[in-house]
């Protein structure tokens, strides 16, 4: 019984002994616990006050922020309001200039304007001079008249009168259009202006290739039936030259003619026909006016050697005569130094006369007797 009591006292014991140890423990875990939230709250307080630090720091460097940025905000507003005032003064001088250069415009075109209704009525006037020259060109016999018209406006407008004729009558009864008399009694110059215009108006008409080619034969036939009839006709031995001209109206078909139609060109040189354009013409007119002054300059060269030696012997005697009076100059001369030599004398001896500078009579010079003649 008492071992039984025994060992229950030992077991409370342990028992105590145990709640004491967990109760040191606990204790121990505690007061750790304790320290821990101390130190942590230690840490929260420290934390916090860097926290304020840092907020006070950051309201600080807001405010100052603030100030720069109203400061930088009243720069920039005084800034885009300064470029406001200088943008609108440039708008308001680029309006001004605008409407300036706007204006100018207006009215420079309003003259151009002024100008195209001019020409427009100068086409319009041009138009109706082509229609009447298309109505003029449309008529074969005014036509012939045309080209005729514009050759005897070439030859008038280069050659003198009498030196061509129109429509003169040949020998064999045949009137040429013109013909253009040669010096040294050689014959004249026949020109023909009928050019078979008809035909070649058909090639420019002509719609397709087979029409273009049928035209184009027949303007060969008929240029080739037009050369013979002036070798035939206007080239007569000994009353016309062995070379006469048919005149072409239009330079284009004088240039078409050449290059399409080489065969008439060779087929008129062996008729004797050169195939002349207005540019031609004129120029063959102005060689044949230039041959005609020659000769009349060459027939007048026995007068000309006549004037010229009247005039050398009026020359000769103009020499005569100004050398003869080269020679009374210089005698005039000559008696003139005569009369200032004596002047300058009679100005020395009043000179001596007034200063009352005389000298003994044994030394005054006596002039010679032939210096005294000759200042007489």
């Amino acid at each position: 019984m008492g071992e039984v009591l025994l060992y229950m006292v030992a077991a409370l014991f342990a028992c105590l002994l145990i709640w004491l140890i967990l109760a040191w423990q606990s204790a121990n875990r505690r007061a750790a616990n304790e320290a821990s939230a101390i130190e942590r709250a230690r840490e929260a307080e420290a934390r916090m006050a860097e926290l304020v630090a840092s907020q006070n720091e950051l309201t600080g460097r807001m405010q100052t922020m603030s100030e720069i940025f109203s400061t930088r905000q009243g720069d920039m507003v005084r800034i885009v309001n300064e470029r406001l005032e200088g943008m609108s003064g440039k708008i308001g001088q680029s309006i001004t200039e605008t409407t300036k250069n706007t204006q100018e415009s207006l009215a420079k075109l309003q003259e151009r304007l002024a100008v195209i209704d001019t020409a427009q009525t100068n086409i319009t006037g041009l138009a109706s001079q082509v229609v009447e020259l298309q109505a003029i060109l449309s008529n074969k016999q005014t036509r012939g008249a045309f080209g005729e018209a514009r050759m005897q406006q070439i030859v008038q407008d280069g050659l003198p009168m009498g030196a061509y004729e129109f429509q003169p009558t040949l020998e064999n009864g045949s009137r040429p259009d013109c013909m253009i008399k040669m010096p040294n009694d050689t014959p004249p110059l026949v020109i023909d202006a009928k050019f078979p215009l008809e035909s070649w108006n058909r090639i420019r008409e002509a719609e397709t290739p087979e029409a273009t080619k049928a035209a184009g034969q027949q303007f060969r036939r008929d240029v080739e039936v037009h050369l013979k009839a002036i070798s035939e006709k206007y080239l007569n031995l000994g009353e016309t030259q062995d070379t006469g001209f048919m005149f072409v109206p239009s330079e284009s078909i004088f240039a078409e003619i050449h290059e399409n139609f080489e065969s008439l060109v060779q087929k008129a040189h062996r008729a004797r026909v050169v195939i002349v354009s207005p540019s031609l013409l004129m120029l063959s007119i102005q060689v044949i006016q230039s041959v005609l002054k020659d000769t009349r300059m060459r027939e007048q060269a026995h007068l000309i050697q006549g004037e010229v030696i009247r005039l050398m012997e009026d020359v000769s005697r103009l020499d005569d005569r100004v050398h003869k009076l080269a020679s009374h100059f210089q005698q005039a001369q000559k008696d003139v130094d005569l009369i200032l030599t004596s002047s300058d004398k009679v100005t020395k001896r009043g000179n001596k006369i007034a200063d009352l500078e005389f000298q003994e009579p044994a030394a005054v010079e006596v002039e010679k007797k032939p210096k005294l003649k000759a200042v007489e």
